[in-house]
């Protein structure tokens, strides 16, 4: 696990590389590398997990120094393909993954990213064919953000190390604020800056640096496919699943450093818990996160877990005076982003760091089995919108259910969901998931946002998802989007920053492909039971969890942020997106804002999704737009980290 970057340019040299790996150092604290051939440039900064010996340095090459590598991520079938290699006739001097990827660009070219059993991201810079290849893993683990201005092509693991070459520039992109708006996250290719690039999960990249003109293709080498379903019984089918998944944790056992887990309490991460418990016959370290707040306090259920199996747990509760890391994670992230649970996710991943190295997690069981609500509320809808006329009606009845300031109040939910159910897929998913609807940016957006996106909507983003899984039966459908959309930009964004900026790596058994490939091809019915989610996989693994934390109704790794932003971070909210500052920008209707915030603080209604996307979106100009340094301006951050600091201490007093 590390961070890389590279540059592809006539004037490529050590100066511009240099800065751009030291600044991802949280990535990789035990080592840094760069080479450079003149045309291309190479940077590492090393987190040692697999061989820990100078030979796993980077970048590497092979044995005649023509074909370089940097790589960030783990190949779990590295051993397997080394043996498959060596009697293709390749020769290894290490003991590491990466020496592996080297071996298998020379033997199978492109199509080596096929044969790896992982999570990725990695730059090979083919010196013969002056051919930079670069590729993503299958679900968009690993992170990869790339310029390419016809004077230099530049990449990196963060945008913190993209944002130290000059020849990026700090302007905002109003395509990508507007997807932001919309989600909570700028999905691929964009990012929030103008002209910066991310490459998209289960793709490479191929740049052929010619005499004349450089040409680049980018292209797909995976995709998830629901048919034909799976023919056996369901004994079977649960068979089957506990022996891939139980390869995918012992795969992931595999380490030269300590490991342990994440351990919230839910399905996912305990069953991944029992079978690490299983697997490796030692004493696991966990590691869980909770509130003082009882409706978003998941603590007892992970130490029954914990106790199950006897582990060596850690706990912390996370309080309000926890926001003062607001500017650090919005360096971390270098986009907008605005899924409130990164907050968590980076103290479990500070505190576990602290024990181990490696920590297992549960990511990813939702999407394969139909963990979320909404897989259901999406085969009603389907079902009701059937109806034609009778469906439509269904938006009346939710304008006679009374509105709740109770994030989880079921009426409300039940409403939210009403008023939509009758819409076409992508309408009806929009809504559902999206923090500001269409009809919320109208009363929103000034008209100078407005007409500035006019011709730019990525809405559309959504509906080309929807026109991708074509006529799926509505569950597999949604969560076909869901792995192409909230998996890879938000969730697993959110863990691959948190964790990295702890310098800890994080892996996820669920997300391993060979599994979800498995559990796309089970029948519906083995995913969602009449009304019972992920029922095969609970069948399964019954032994492995106390009755309680199945029966239990799923509570997600939320936030009370609805109670922060009214009391403990008041200030702060009224501060910065009341501020001269955010209202000179021009996006916004200031009247909007100010009825947001107004309505929210004062227990009238219930804005704090929408809210905490407005202020870490004013929290990112701040500190990348505003900021006139070309690199990341340490002292700034540091005036940041004091005004929150200060902020929140005076809203407390």
């Amino acid at each position: 696990m590390c961070g890389i970057a590279g540059i592809v340019s006539q004037s490529s040299d050590l100066a511009v590389i240099g800065p751009m790996t030291e600044a991802m150092s949280h990535r990789g604290p035990d080592g840094a590398g760069i080479w450079s051939d003149g045309l291309c440039s190479l940077g590492h900064r090393r987190l040692a997990i697999i061989d820990l010996s100078v030979k796993g340095k980077q970048p590497l090459c092979n044995e005649n120094e023509t074909v370089w590598i940097v790589f960030n991520g783990e190949i779990y079938n590295f051993q397997e393909l080394r043996a498959e290699l060596e009697l293709l006739g390749h020769e290894f001097d290490s003991h590491t993954d990466t020496e592996v990827i080297v071996h298998a660009y020379e033997q199978w070219g492109a199509d080596c990213v096929k044969k790896l059993r992982g999570m990725f991201a990695f730059a090979i810079w083919d010196q013969h064919r002056r051919r930079l290849f670069l590729a993503r893993d299958r679900v968009g683990k690993k992170p990869l953000y790339y310029i390419n201005n016809g004077r230099c092509f530049a990449f990196a693991s963060e945008l913190q190390g993209l944002l130290q070459n000059p020849e990026v520039q700090r302007e905002a992109d109003l395509e990508g604020v507007d997807s932001y708006l919309s989600w909570g996250y700028v999905p691929a290719p964009l990012t929030g800056f103008k002209n910066v690039l991310k490459l998209p999960p289960a793709h490479f990249l191929v740049l052929d640096v010619g005499p004349v003109e450089t040409k680049t293709r980018i292209e797909r080498y995976w995709d998830l496919q629901y048919s034909p379903k799976i023919k056996m019984t369901e004994s079977e089918a649960g068979d089957l699943l506990r022996e891939k998944l139980t390869e995918a944790v012992r795969y992931r056992l595999i380490s030269d450093v300590p490991l342990g887990a994440f351990l919230s309490g839910g399905i996912d991460s305990s069953i991944v818990v029992g079978l690490m418990a299983q697997v490796s016959g030692t004493r696991a370290k966990t590691f869980s996160i909770g509130f003082d707040d009882n409706d978003y306090n998941e603590l007892r259920f992970a130490r029954a877990i914990a106790e199950r199996w006897g582990t060596d747990h850690t706990e912390l509760i996370v309080k309000p005076d926890e926001l003062a890391v607001l500017p650090k994670l919005v360096r971390h992230y270098g986009e907008p982003y605005a899924d409130s649970s990164a907050i968590p996710t980076f103290y479990v991943s500070k505190i576990t760091r602290s024990g181990v190295t490696v920590a297992l997690n549960g990511d990813g069981g939702d999407e394969s089995f139909a963990g979320y609500d909404r897989y259901a509320a999406t085969r009603i809808a389907d079902k009701l919108a059937s109806l034609g006329s009778f469906g439509a009606v269904t938006a009346a009845l939710a304008r006679f259910l009374p509105d709740s300031i109770d994030p989880k109040n079921r009426v409300r939910r039940l409403k939210r969901f009403l008023s939509v159910a009758h819409a076409d897929r992508p309408v009806r998913y929009s809504n559902w998931v999206s923090y500001f609807t269409a009809a919320a940016k109208k009363q929103l957006y000034a008209p100078y946002f407005t007409e500035a996106v006019a011709t730019k909507n990525r809405q559309g983003w959504m509906e080309d998802l929807w026109k991708e899984v074509g006529d799926l039966e509505s569950v597999d459908a949604a969560m076909a989007v869901d792995i192409k959309s909230y998996l890879p930009y938000d969730l697993l964004t959110k863990v691959d920053i948190a964790s990295m900026a702890n310098g800890l790596e994080a892996r996820s058994p669920f997300l391993d492909h060979v599994v979800m490939e498995f559990a796309a091809q089970l029948p519906i019915h083995l995913k969602l039971h009449g009304r019972q989610s992920k029922y095969l996989l609970k069948k399964t693994f019954a032994d492995l969890l106390p009755p309680e934390n199945v029966r239990r109704r799923k509570m997600g790794f939320g936030v009370p942020i609805a109670r922060w932003l009214r009391t403990s971070s008041r200030e702060l909210l009224q501060d910065t997106l009341l501020s001269h500052r955010a209202r000179k920008r021009g996006y916004f209707n200031p009247d909007r804002v100010h009825h947001l915030v107004r309505e929210h603080v004062t227990g009238k209604a219930d804005y704090s999704f929408q809210l905490w996307n407005l202020l870490m979106l004013e929290l990112w100009h701040q500190e990348f737009v505003d900021a006139c340094a070309p690199a990341v301006n340490q002292t700034h951050m540091g005036s940041l980290v004091g005004d929150a600091a200060q902020a929140l201490s005076t809203s407390r007093g």
